[in-house]
């Protein structure tokens, strides 16, 4: 069976209200996710907009801070979103647990898709610690 998506997770000392304060401002995803975007512009109030390999897209995101979920979307086909699906949860003793979730792109290597899922966790970790 061809899977449709990947999912990852990762441990962060880090608490979930930071995590979750990050992924809030899409004008970040450039800085831990460089293959979904290279700018993203606009603001909630006027929709935000996403700048890939010059091709540019309009970008919803959906985040629910109480619940630890900020959901990135585009439409993929006519009237059908998708996206990357993040929830971070409480680590007991401590910190977080982030796990994302992103589609397989038809014809795409999973083991690609993988090594591009772990190196934006670690880049996304990396920045909520401040580096």
């Amino acid at each position: 069976m061809n899977s449709r998506t990947l999912t990852q997770s990762a441990e962060s000392n880090a608490g979930p209200g930071v995590i979750v304060a990050l992924l809030s401002d899409p004008t970040r995803i450039p800085n831990w996710a460089p293959a979904f975007a290279d700018m993203v512009t606009g603001d909630a109030c006027s929709g935000w907009r996403a700048t890939k390999s010059g091709h540019d897209f309009a970008l919803r995101v959906v985040v629910e801070e109480n619940a630890g979920t900020v959901d990135y979307l585009r439409e993929i086909a006519p009237g059908q979103e998708g996206g990357a699906y993040i929830r971070v949860l409480p680590r007991p003793g401590g910190g977080s647990v982030v796990v994302m979730t992103i589609p397989v792109l038809p014809g795409a290597e999973a083991a690609t898709g993988a090594t591009s899922l772990s190196g934006e966790l670690n880049a996304l970790l990396s920045l909520a610690r401040g580096g």
